[in-house]
């Protein structure tokens, strides 16, 4: 069995969704740029790659994130099949979130990000730096 991408350049899927001539719902990308949209997205999912968080939980984590942006984040990412929120019974009602297992997959995503910006970052660091005394002009 050949993999999907035999004869096609690095990163181009053998899938006839690749091949459109503008961004579509359907673009398997443009979902998953859709699930982590909204600045704070990426870091909530990180939180919750670390297990099940309630609500102060993850306030704790992100305290420079607003009660309002958390909410949202975390019903955008529930609307997109990423996060589950779990009401426990009791006197106070317990409430955690956890991801899917469609928000697990997330994981390496996030990952591949992370290691391309990194690559990005320190390419750029080097380029800024002088050819004889490697300092930051």
């Amino acid at each position: 069995m050949t993999h999907r991408t035999v004869g096609h350049p690095a990163g181009l899927p053998d899938d006839p969704r690749a091949n459109v001539t503008a961004p579509t719902p359907e673009c398997p990308v443009e979902i998953t740029l859709s699930a982590l949209h909204g600045r704070w997205t990426t870091l909530v999912v990180r939180e919750l790659l670390r297990g099940d968080r309630s609500y102060s939980e993850l306030r704790a984590a992100l305290p420079m994130l607003s009660d309002k942006v958390l909410s949202d984040r975390l019903a955008h990412l529930g609307e997109a099949g990423v996060v589950e929120r779990d009401r426990r019974p009791g006197w106070p009602p317990r409430v955690r979130y956890t991801l899917t297992p469609t928000g697990h997959r997330l994981g390496p995503v996030l990952q591949a990000l992370w290691d391309w910006g990194a690559e990005v970052s320190a390419r750029d660091r080097g380029a800024e730096s002088g050819p004889e005394t490697g300092t930051v002009h």
